[in-house]
């Protein structure tokens, strides 16, 4: 399988060497398989630490345990060319294209010199947005993984171990549009309208809105790499899969290119109800959908629209993920312990109103 050279400008030379690939624009299936052989290299200790970027064809991606049913708007997938396919990590559904992207770490973690997952993200994503600097954005990490330009995302990132394998997974947004992401995912109605897709906008940026002419991608896969490479002492060296992780990418192919590996979880739609509460504050009109799982007494997924004046801009979405697969009985403490974390702004909405909004939506659904 070719794998796409890239020219490296590395200005120190540090030992240990670490291999960069770039795997190029791919099918879903093949950037999955690709996740787990060189995760399973790395821990099995037959493949070098590794910088990969990666690119999709259009895609919308389900989190390990999420059902397609549920998650996405499978009609308008399959009438748009998006493919569908799961990941092999948890986590929410998400749209992939061309313009984003992908950006991977496969390492040793004591290679890092950190055992806590917070502090890897907050080392990885500071060193990214150093890169991002010298493209010309005012990038900066914000806990806990996400790279932001005032107060808008611009990459998203996340992590998971397997034993003392680490893979850290990034999304450089280089285009954004918002109406086929939300689209592509299953979202209440309100949220389509012309001022939700602008408050989407207002939350999320991408290098196209910051700068006059984006970046050839080998120039930003370059300034990335160094970075990385500054911040982890190392040099790096453009490479290729080995023959161990081409037979582990291989088998891993067969199984993740399979409808039974996409639809293998599989609720209906309608399992996933979804109740809706507005309220009218002196700052303006909140709304909230919840969607729950009923026999496991959990919010699946919140989402907040309206015309509030919240500050940070960020603050609504923050709390959405943060809410994502709570139980019920804890959203209370959570949405507390949320602002209690960080100033926010609200012209007098208060967290107490934020949880009596979500609990007015939830009142008819029944306590097992």
């Amino acid at each position: 399988m070719a794998v796409v050279a890239v020219e490296l400008i590395v200005t120190s030379h540090f030992p240990p060497v670490w291999r960069l690939l770039d795997t190029g624009v791919r099918r879903a299936a093949e950037n999955m398989a690709l996740n787990r052989a060189l995760l399973e290299a790395r821990q099995s200790d037959v493949a070098p630490n590794t910088i990969r970027f990666l690119g999709f064809e259009p895609s919308a991606l389900l989190g390990f345990h999420q059902s397609a049913e549920q998650e996405l708007d499978l009609d308008y997938c399959a009438a748009n060319g998006v493919t569908v396919q799961r990941r092999i990590t948890g986590g929410g559904a998400i749209y992939m294209d061309a313009d984003q992207l992908g950006w991977e770490l496969y390492v040793d973690r004591r290679a890092l010199g950190l055992a806590e997952m917070s502090q890897i993200a907050e080392k990885i994503c500071t060193a990214a947005a150093t890169g991002l600097q010298q493209l010309g954005v005012n990038a900066q990490f914000r806990p806990r993984n996400d790279i932001e330009v005032e107060g808008r995302k611009l990459s998203g990132t996340g992590g998971a171990f397997d034993g003392e394998a680490l893979m850290y997974q990034g999304t450089l947004l280089l285009r954004f549009d918002v109406e086929k992401m939300l689209r592509v995912l299953r979202i209440p109605a309100e949220k389509l309208a012309d001022k939700a897709i602008a408050s989407a906008r207002d939350r999320v940026t991408s290098l196209a809105v910051l700068l006059d002419v984006v970046p050839e991608r080998v120039a930003i896969i370059a300034t990335l790499s160094k970075a990385l490479a500054n911040a982890f002492g190392v040099s790096l060296q453009a490479g290729e899969l080995n023959a161990a992780e081409i037979g582990l990418y291989e088998a891993a192919l067969k199984e993740i290119d399979h409808p039974d590996w996409v639809y293998g979880v599989s609720k209906p739609a309608t399992d996933r109800p979804t109740v809706t509460a507005q309220r009218k504050f002196a700052g303006g009109t909140l709304r909230v959908n919840v969607a729950y799982d009923l026999p496991q007494q959990r919010l699946r997924q919140v989402w907040f629209s309206g015309d509030v004046f919240i500050s940070p801009r960020r603050t609504l979405m923050d709390l959405e993920s943060r809410l994502r697969d709570v139980l019920i009985g804890r959203m209370p403490v959570t949405v507390e312990d949320f602002f209690a974390e960080r100033q926010v702004d609200a012209l007098g909405i208060t967290p107490q109103n934020i949880v009596e909004l979500i609990q007015a939506a939830l009142v008819d659904v029944p306590v097992i």
